[in-house]
C-alpha cells in the first residue's frame, strides 16, 4: 500500500523547494576527474555523453553542475579576478559600466584607425577584455556571492538599450541565458521553447541575441517571426535595429544600406576585431564581407521554407490563431536549422499563451513535446527544442530587489527594489490578492493566470465558457496538485501475472516505463480477491470500488489518428482499508497491439478485485473478458433490468454510447462528482469546511476541463472516468418498478356511532 502524505496548500509551495529555477548537482563527476581535467583545461564546450551533461564553459574548466528543467549544465570555474562593486557585501550588485565619452566618440573602425597611436594604446586592452567577456561570460560579486552570467547575458546587460534604458539584472534572466547557452552548446538541440509571463523582456532579450549572433557570424541569416507579420516587423524596426545602432564601434560591423532599414539589416563589410597586432593599421585585404543578414517574414506555415538559418527568433509563438498554426510552421522551419542529421542553427522561441482555441493548444503541444527528460533514440526531444518555464514570482516587475532576486512574500520591513522603489508587499501576496478579486469573473481570472502564471497549468488555462463542468473547482484542484510533489502521491508501474502464468495471481510492480499511474494499492489479503458464484468468477471487492474503461478495437491506426485506451479506478464510500470516493488509478495509453491493452485492463481488475463498466460499441475487450472466464467482472448496463437487456448485452455486459440518455447520465455523473469531491468545499457539505478534494491525475482533470459532450470521442479520460463513477453509482440508474394498473377498492365505514355503517 502506498503511504499517504499530508497534502500541502499551494501557498506553501515556496517552502517545498519546488519553486527553485535550478538545483545544484553533486557527485555526478568524481572530484578527481574534475581536478585533472580542469588542470589540463580539457573540458570541451558542448554535450558530454559520458556524464550526460552540457558544458557551457569555454575556458576548458568547469565549476558547479546545475539542473534546469531536467537539463544538466556544467558552468565555468570561477575566475581568479571577480569584479566587486564594493567591499561591503550589501553594496555588491550588478551595475552597467558606461563607456568612456572619449571612446564613444569613435563611431567606426575607419575612424578608429585615424586616431593617434597614443589614444589607441589607452583602450586596446579594454576592447580586448570586452570581446573576452562576450565570448566567455562574466563573474561579479552579488550580495557576497560569486555570480556567473553568460557572454550573451553580458551583452544584454552591458551593451543593449531597451525601452526603459539599460536592462536590469534579474536572477530569472540569468537562468534563462544559462539554459539558452546550453541549448546552443548541445548538438542535439534545435533551441528552446520558453513559456513566459507578460513583460518578462523576452522580445528584447531575443532581439539582443539576434544582433549579437549576426555581428560575429560569417555568411549567416537570422530570421524573425511573430504572431503576425506586423508584429515581426515592429520587433525588427523597434528593437533589433536600435540595438544594433547602439553597439559600440568595436562590436558593430559596417552596414550595407540605411541606418534604419525596414526589412533587412545587412552586415556586408565588417570591422575586424581590434587586437594589439592590428591596433595601429588595418590592411585593405583584412576587410572581408561578413555577408550576414537579419530579416523578418510574414506569419504562415511556410515562412522561411527552404532557407538556411543560423538563428530563428520566434516571438509570441503561443498566439498564432487560425489559419496560422505554430505546429505546422515549426515542422517546416525546423528543416531550415538542420543539414541532414546535423543541427546547424538554433531557434529562440518564447511566448505567453492564448486561450487553447486561440493558438494556445498548439503551443502547449509544442511545449509538452520539448521536455529534456523525454527523448527519442537519437537523443532528441520530439520537437527538437528544450522547454523552460519561469514562474511569475521570479520575474514580476516591481518585485525584484537590487540584487536581482525576487521578493516572494511580504517583507517585515520595506526592501529596496531594483528600480529604486521600496517593495512593501511580496509578489506572491500581490498575485493572490489579484486572484481573490477575480474569483467571480472566471474568464478574467483565467486571462490573468495566462499572463502571470505561477505554474504551467496556469499558463495554459482555458476560457471557462467552453466547459460544461465547474472549471473553478477543477482548476482549484489543478493548482493544489501543482503545489505537491506529485511523485510522493502517485507511482508509475505495471501489472503482470505471477511467474508469467495467466489467470493466477496478479503482481503490481513500480516501473518508470509502466503505463499505469496508481495512488493506492490494496493491502495484502485484499488484492486478487475473487469469489465464485454459480461456477463464475466475480470480483471480491465490488463493495469497495469499480473501474471504467474507454476501449478500442483496432491495433494499427493512421498516423495521428486513433484515440488512446483509458482505464480509471474509483473507490466508493468505504470503511475498509481504502480511501473513500477517490480515483486511485489512471491508465491512458495505446500499446502496440489492442491485445496488450485488453490484458493490462484485465490484470488491473483482477488485482484490485473490482468490476468494470465499458462501452459495448467496441466489444473486443468484453469478448476478451468473457473468453478468459471473467464475464462476471463485466458490469451490465445499470439503466435496464436484466430481462430488458439484448442478447449481446446479456452475453458481454457493457453500456452503449449511442443513447442520448446514457450520454447525459455520463456527463451528469462527472458533474456531480466534481461538485462533491473536487476543489475546495467551502461549506463543509462533503468534508471539513475549507478542505481540498483529492484527485492526483492531471490528465483526467485536463480532460474534464475541455470536455465537449457533442464530440466525446476526443476525451478518453473523461469517458473512462465517467463510466467508473456510473459503475459505483449504478443504483441511481436502476429503473423504478412501474405501479400496478390493477385497482383494488376497499369498503369504507362510518364509525361515529356505536355500530359501523357501510358507506355506499
Amino acid at each position: 500500500m502506498l503511504l499517504r502524505k499530508k497534502l500541502i496548500p499551494q501557498k506553501d509551495l515556496q517552502n517545498q523547494d519546488q519553486n527553485k529555477l535550478y538545483t545544484e548537482i553533486t557527485k555526478l563527476i568524481p572530484n578527481s576527474v574534475i581536478a585533472n581535467k580542469n588542470r589540463g583545461r580539457t573540458w570541451l564546450y558542448g554535450y558530454n555523453e559520458k556524464y550526460d551533461l552540457v558544458v557551457i564553459s569555454k575556458t576548458g574548466q568547469i565549476g558547479s553542475v546545475i539542473n534546469i528543467n531536467g537539463l544538466k549544465i556544467a558552468l565555468p570555474k570561477p575566475t581568479e579576478k571577480i569584479y566587486k562593486r564594493s567591499k561591503d557585501k550589501q553594496d555588491q550588485y550588478w551595475e552597467t559600466t558606461p563607456i568612456s565619452k572619449e571612446l564613444n566618440r569613435v563611431k567606426s573602425i575607419f575612424q578608429w584607425h585615424e586616431t593617434p597611436d597614443l589614444f589607441k594604446s589607452q583602450w586596446v586592452e579594454y576592447i580586448e577584455e570586452e570581446f573576452n567577456r562576450r565570448e566567455q561570460g562574466y563573474w561579479f560579486m552579488n550580495n557576497g556571492t560569486p555570480t556567473y552570467i553568460t557572454g550573451t547575458h553580458y551583452m544584454y546587460l552591458q551593451w543593449t538599450k531597451i525601452d526603459v534604458g539599460n536592462p536590469d539584472f534579474r536572477e530569472a534572466n540569468r537562468i534563462f541565458y544559462i539554459f539558452w547557452e546550453a541549448c546552443k552548446a548541445d548538438k542535439r538541440s534545435f533551441g528552446m521553447c520558453y513559456l513566459k509571463i507578460r513583460r518578462s523582456g523576452f522580445s528584447f532579450m531575443s532581439s539582443c541575441e539576434g544582433v549579437n549572433q549576426a555581428t560575429i557570424t560569417k555568411d549567416a541569416r537570422i530570421g524573425i517571426l511573430s504572431k503576425s507579420g506586423a508584429d515581426a516587423k515592429k520587433m525588427f524596426t523597434d528593437k533589433v535595429v536600435p540595438i544594433s545602432n547602439n553597439y559600440p564601434f568595436f562590436f558593430k560591423p559596417i552596414q550595407d544600406g540605411m541606418d534604419k532599414p525596414k526589412t533587412e539589416l545587412a552586415y556586408r563589410v565588417p570591422a575586424s576585431k581590434i587586437t594589439k597586432k592590428n591596433m595601429y593599421h588595418l590592411a585593405d585585404d583584412e576587410l572581408e564581407g561578413l555577408d550576414t543578414t537579419i530579416d523578418w517574414k510574414n506569419t504562415g506555415d511556410n515562412s522561411y521554407d527552404g532557407e538556411k538559418l543560423q538563428l530563428l527568433l520566434h516571438d509570441e509563438s503561443g498566439k498564432w490563431e487560425r489559419p496560422d498554426n505554430i505546429l505546422n510552421n515549426w515542422r517546416v522551419t525546423k528543416t531550415c536549422l538542420r543539414l541532414g542529421s546535423k543541427v546547424i542553427g538554433k531557434c529562440m522561441m518564447g511566448s505567453t499563451s492564448n486561450a487553447l482555441d486561440k493558438g494556445g493548444r498548439n503551443f502547449k503541444a509544442l511545449f509538452d513535446d520539448s521536455l529534456p527528460s523525454k527523448r527519442n533514440a537519437n537523443g532528441q526531444t520530439k520537437s527538437g527544442l528544450y522547454c523552460l518555464f519561469v514562474p511569475m514570482e521570479w520575474n514580476f516587475e516591481g518585485y525584484i530587489d537590487r540584487y536581482g532576486m525576487p521578493v516572494f512574500k511580504t517583507p517585515a520591513a520595506p526592501i529596496m527594489g531594483i528600480d529604486g522603489e521600496l517593495i512593501t508587499i511580496g509578489a506572491i501576496d500581490y498575485w493572490e490578492n489579484e486572484v481573490n478579486s477575480l474569483t467571480q469573473d472566471p474568464d478574467a481570472l483565467n486571462e490573468f493566470y495566462r499572463q502571470f502564471p505561477r505554474t504551467e497549468s496556469h499558463a495554459f488555462r482555458d476560457e471557462s465558457k467552453q466547459s460544461i463542468f465547474n472549471l473553478t473547482k477543477i482548476y482549484q484542484q489543478v493548482d493544489y496538485n501543482d503545489s505537491l510533489i506529485i511523485d510522493h502521491h502517485i507511482t508509475r508501474g505495471s501489472f503482470s501475472w505471477e511467474n508469467g502464468i495467466k489467470d493466477t495471481k496478479v503482481i503490481w510492480s513500480p516501473n518508470k516505463h509502466g503505463r499505469f499511474l496508481v495512488s493506492w494499492t490494496p493491502p495484502p489479503g485484499m488484492d486478487n480477491k475473487v469469489i465464485m458464484e454459480r461456477g463464475q468468477k466475480k470480483p471480491g471487492n465490488e463493495h469497495i470500488g469499480s473501474f471504467g474503461c474507454d476501449s478500442y478495437d483496432i491495433s494499427g491506426v493512421v498516423v495521428g489518428k486513433g484515440s488512446n485506451g483509458a482505464l480509471h479506478g474509483l473507490t466508493k464510500f468505504t470503511m475498509d482499508q481504502a480511501p473513500s470516493n477517490e480515483f486511485f488509478l489512471e491508465y491512458i495509453a495505446r500499446p502496440q497491439t489492442a491485445e496488450i491493452f485488453f490484458e493490462e485492463v484485465l490484470m488491473a481488475c483482477v488485482f484490485y478485485g473490482m468490476p468494470i463498466l465499458c462501452e459495448n460499441n467496441k466489444p473486443r475487450l468484453l469478448y476478451h473478458f468473457k473468453n478468459r472466464g471473467y464475464r462476471g467482472y463485466s458490469l451490465n448496463r445499470p439503466d435496464k433490468t436484466y430481462t430488458k437487456l439484448s442478447k449481446t448485452e446479456k452475453e458481454l455486459g457493457g453500456i452503449p454510447n449511442t443513447s442520448e440518455d446514457v450520454k447525459q447520465s455520463h456527463a451528469s455523473a462527472i458533474e456531480s462528482y466534481i461538485e462533491k469531491h473536487i476543489g475546495i468545499d467551502f461549506n463543509g457539505d462533503y468534508r471539513e469546511a475549507g478542505d481540498m478534494g483529492t484527485m492526483f491525475f492531471g490528465k483526467t482533470l485536463e480532460d474534464w476541463a475541455k470536455f465537449d459532450i457533442s464530440n466525446r470521442t476526443k476525451f478518453d479520460a473523461a469517458i473512462s472516468s465517467g463510466l467508473a463513477i456510473m459503475a459505483n453509482q449504478k443504483h441511481l440508474y436502476t429503473p423504478s418498478k412501474q405501479k400496478s394498473k390493477i385497482s383494488v377498492n376497499f369498503a369504507r365505514y362510518n364509525n361515529s356511532s356505536n355500530s359501523s355503517q357501510l358507506i355506499t
